[in-house]
């Protein structure tokens, strides 16, 4: 079961009381107190482990809580301070307030731990409250108390690709074929009902990450169909693939359009993202119908270049180092099944990903 948003209760552990003692030994007079401290509580951590994908294993587990200090002892001995419990979440999950709605922790990295309530402190045991009028104390602190919070944990999943279509245009079809990513595939719609994750190897040592979400439909980003439950899940995605069906009873304009508009009312930012265009199902035209469709996508996205119809499944990529963010990097026909363009589709989303990731880690520097 895939399970990307839960709700939590978490609380550290009560510091255990002080001990009220005193020393009574054969041949010792009148010992004085001796009484231990009590140990800490436990604190409670979140830890990033990449071999978990969801947040399945809390459906069960509502409230988490770390163990309790144990009471000091007698001859100053200190209790045991409380175990620690670490909240183990997959790349990508965040930590929200559940009151507030603040954003506590933003957890990407495999092995990130990162501390959210500590325990409470132990009790002084009597031996601190000695003194030369009272060298007899019978009183101990009581351990201090741990700490509750309520969070809700979102999980947004990390790629570098994410593909973004109506649904059964062929994206599952797709990251099957090129990534290790094995998910469902049939001939209707909505076969995605949760996101996948593929690792995509394309040689020479590169590779990426593509996302594949269910498909978005007109009106997802009011609730209708299952994309805008999982459009969050390409919010982290830097390059976006929009797959048109040529083969659809839609036309590419109206599938392209109302794509851009859903993405656009779910978040602007998303919709500012860097792009190209995938023409799927190719198979299923002759060249030069394809090649007018890719023209046409040319000429929607004010593109000036033309592609030669003398070519089969011809397509256009823009100069990587001069390329116009605004429009798409690339416009390309492919079938999966035909493996027509898939290297050149890999190849090229190799690329892309790869002169993003250098530019921002540039960026980052010159900051």
């Amino acid at each position: 079961m895939f399970i990307d948003n839960v709700e939590l209760t978490l609380s550290s552990g009560k510091g255990g009381p002080g001990s009220v003692s005193f020393r009574r030994e054969k041949h010792v007079i009148l010992g004085g107190p001796d009484g231990g401290d009590g140990g800490r509580g436990g604190d409670v951590y979140f830890k990033v482990d990449k071999n978990t994908h969801t947040l399945s294993h809390f459906r069960r587990k509502q409230h988490i809580k770390a163990k309790n200090g144990q009471p000091g002892m007698g001859r100053k001995m200190y209790g045991k301070t409380g175990e620690s419990v670490d909240v183990i979440v997959p790349p990508g999950t965040q930590v929200i307030d559940a009151q507030s709605g603040e954003i506590l922790f933003d957890l990407l990295e495999d092995g990130q731990k990162v501390l959210i309530l500590k325990g409470g402190k132990g009790g002084l045991g009597n031996v601190h409250f000695k003194s030369s009028t009272n060298q007899k104390p019978n009183y101990a602190q009581p351990g201090l108390p741990g700490e509750t919070l309520e969070v809700k944990l979102e999980l947004k999943l990390i790629a570098d690709v994410g593909l973004v279509g109506f649904p059964n245009v062929g994206k599952s079809t797709l990251i099957s074929i090129i990534s290790n990513a094995t998910p469902q595939i049939a001939n209707y719609e909505f076969t995605t009902i949760t996101p996948k994750l593929g690792v995509v190897d394309v040689g020479d040592f590169r590779s990426f990450v593509m996302a594949d979400i269910p498909g978005i439909i007109g009106g997802a980003s009011d609730g209708k169909g299952l994309g805008i439950q999982f459009l969050k899940h390409i919010q982290r995605t830097e390059f976006l693939l929009y797959m048109i069906d040529v083969s659809s009873y839609r036309s590419i304009k109206d599938q392209f359009e109302t794509l851009k508009i859903e993405l656009e009312n779910f978040s602007s930012n998303l919709s500012k993202r860097e792009f190209a265009i995938a023409l799927t199902r190719c198979d299923t035209l002759d060249a030069q119908s394809i090649n007018e469709q890719v023209n046409e996508m040319l000429e929607l996205n004010e593109l000036d270049e033309e592609v030669a119809v003398d070519r089969n499944y011809n397509y256009y990529i823009q100069d990587i180092y001069e390329r116009d963010r605004a429009k798409p990097y690339f416009v390309m026909s492919i079938s999966s099944v035909a493996n027509i363009n898939i290297k050149q589709l890999n190849y090229a989303l190799a690329d892309i990903v790869y002169e993003i990731k250098k530019e921002s880690i540039k960026s980052s520097a010159e900051d």
